[in-house]
């Protein structure tokens, strides 16, 4: 699947919630994941796809 964004500031945006999301998810988990860009692209893939992704409650934990 491709994704793109119209520009870079909607890229930023799209980083910005990704971060906040992992920050709860890391708090779910209660410890730093070593594997966060795993995590921040599959999250903003499910994003631009609708998706729940990795950020729905209990996901990834």
């Amino acid at each position: 699947m491709a994704v793109t964004y119209a520009s870079a500031a909607d890229l930023a945006t799209a980083l910005r919630s990704a971060a906040a999301a992992h920050g709860r998810h890391e708090q779910e988990i209660g410890h730093a994941d070593p594997d966060w860009p795993d995590w921040y692209a599959q999250y903003m893939v499910d994003q631009q796809d609708g998706s729940p992704g990795p950020a729905a409650p209990g996901a990834g934990t």
